[in-house]
């Protein structure tokens, strides 16, 4: 009987020995595809960047190997904000680009925005001026297609002359501030705001505390602000081809047609039009700044950093 219960749990602990060699061997392969895996993966990040690097560098190549001039052109496209395609970070290394290419005849911006931020829009404004004053034989204009609003306009006011279609919507020569207020709702649920702040306007603009004439007052102060600062950058860059009209300043945009009868715009006209009949270069190069895969993950990745460190939203003060 001690032979058998002996046997029996020899053979018990053979069979669990098995099972756990089997348990290792699978666990070694499953390594094995994981370590193929990500071996897979940086390879075809790898591929991916050398790729967009080639190819980035082709496109150079070719741009500088030709013979005759050319026409350069910059999108401004999209919301106008610090980490968007129509940052000044992105625009104006181009627009510098651009400009001292010996083989730029002339430079045209492609507008199609809604607006946004009035710091960028002004940060590009400006070096667009300085750049015209470095480089007067070289031509800058801009071309509204779809929607040129607000720092859209902004931006492309600094341009010798603007071109539209005569359906474009363009103008808007504004700025707002955005928020909410959910006080009353508040109140009739039972809630209240038990933020502590240190400083009497701190909390200003909370949408969850009433709003105070002082605070309303401080707002429109600033944003007054901001709008005289838009309309001196327009008129700097339009001078006397503005119609002496109070509307253009308010806020209302136009189609092409009517911004053309405002002054808002010179000509009627596109990328390809202005480039063949106006530069007499219809060969386009396009300048614009172009993101790469791992620029888009990263940023994407910064992004969701930034907002789970911040824990908050500002208003921002915007042009459109």
């Amino acid at each position: 009987m001690n032979n058998d219960n002996l046997q029996m749990e020899n053979q018990q602990a053979i069979q669990s020995l098995k099972e756990v060699a089997l348990e290792g061997i699978k666990e070694q392969r499953a390594a094995r595809r994981w370590k193929i895996l990500f071996m897979l993966i940086f390879a075809l990040i790898f591929f991916l960047m050398f790729t967009a690097i080639k190819t980035a560098s082709s496109m150079k190549d070719t741009r500088f190997s030709m013979s005759d001039e050319y026409t350069a052109l910059i999108e401004v496209k999209g919301v106008i904000m610090p980490d968007s395609a129509a940052s000044a970070a992105n625009i104006i290394p181009v627009l510098q680009e651009a400009f001292e290419d010996d083989k730029v005849k002339g430079i045209i911006l492609q507008c199609n925005t809604p607006g946004g931020s009035p710091v960028q829009s002004s940060l590009i404004y400006d070096e667009i001026m300085r750049l015209r004053e470095l480089h007067k034989d070289k031509p800058i204009y801009a071309v509204a297609e779809d929607l040129c609003a607000s720092g859209g306009y902004f931006i492309v006011s600094a341009a010798e002359k603007i071109y539209a279609n005569r359906s474009t919507l363009i103008g808007s020569i504004g700025v707002r501030m955005k928020s909410f207020g959910v006080v009353e709702v508040m109140k009739k649920i039972g809630i209240e705001s038990r933020e502590m702040t240190a400083g009497k306007y701190k909390a200003l603009m909370d949408p969850f505390k009433p709003t105070t004439p002082e605070a309303e007052a401080h707002i429109t102060k600033m944003l007054e602000s901001t709008h005289e600062h838009f309309i001196s950058a327009v008129k700097a860059g339009r001078g006397d081809r503005l119609k002496d009209n109070e509307d253009i300043f308010t806020g209302l945009f136009w189609t092409g047609k009517d911004a053309k009868e405002l002054g808002v715009i010179d000509e009627f006209g596109s990328i390809e039009s202005v480039a063949r009949d106006v530069f007499k270069a219809d060969t386009i190069v396009n300048f614009s700044p172009r993101k790469t895969l791992l620029d888009k993950l990263s940023q994407g990745v910064g992004t969701s950093i930034g907002s789970i460190l911040l824990g908050e939203k500002i208003p921002q003060t915007v042009l459109y």
